[in-house]
């Protein structure tokens, strides 16, 4: 009996810090995003998820940073897409900031920049991000391949759309990743005008 207790005195120390240790193996990354308005310049640098659950601040900071930037009406984001645009910067190792040239879009504005009457832009759930063009086509591709929701390619544009609706693809890169098999689908934004119709919105 004594040696049985002695036993389990030595083994109590080891199980009792077996959790912990489990723990720090286990905790989840932190997302960190940095995002900058390309029309207002408001800007957004840090945590917005703790790997668990969104933070609710941080999601409203940059729900404010994508607000509509004609009439700076501000949408809840829907923090899918803000995941997505995180998912594919880590998977395409994109280090810095994220220029996003539309966020949310009041039924005027999306109006004036001749965008499509269901836009996700319209519910918060769609970004415009710019790239340069020597990293566009590689983050294109890795967007396609997550198929987890729409990606328009404007290649010409220097952008690339990511929302959280129905996956689909469309725009300058056809048949996006090798062995992709994506639907496609027409644009939601006329590409001959988008530009004009949004440097428009910013006129005084």
């Amino acid at each position: 009996m004594h040696r049985r207790s002695l036993l389990l005195g030595a083994l109590a120390p080891a199980a009792l810090s077996t959790p912990a240790l489990a723990t720090q193996r286990t905790a989840p990354a932190l997302r960190r995003l940095t995002l900058r308005h390309a029309a207002t310049g408001a800007r957004f640098n840090g945590v917005y998820h703790d790997g668990r659950t969104v933070d609710p601040k941080a999601l409203a900071d940059i729900s404010a940073v994508l607000a509509d930037s004609r009439s700076g009406t501000v949408h809840a984001y829907d923090p899918t897409v803000i995941d997505i645009l995180w998912e594919a910067g880590q998977r395409a190792r994109w280090r810095g900031e994220f220029l996003v040239v539309s966020g949310f879009r009041t039924p005027e504005t999306n109006a004036l920049v001749c965008g499509a009457g269901n836009s996700q832009h319209l519910s918060a759930r769609a970004l415009d991000v710019c790239l340069p063009a020597a990293q566009l086509t590689g983050f294109a591709d890795v967007a396609l391949g997550m198929r987890r929701g729409g990606v328009g390619v404007y290649a010409s544009k220097s952008f690339v759309h990511l929302d959280s609706g129905p996956v689909r693809r469309w725009g300058d890169v056809p048949g996006g990743p090798s062995g992709g098999s994506a639907p496609a689908a027409p644009p939601p934004d006329p590409i001959a005008r988008i530009a004009e119709a949004w440097a428009a919105t910013r006129r005084p």
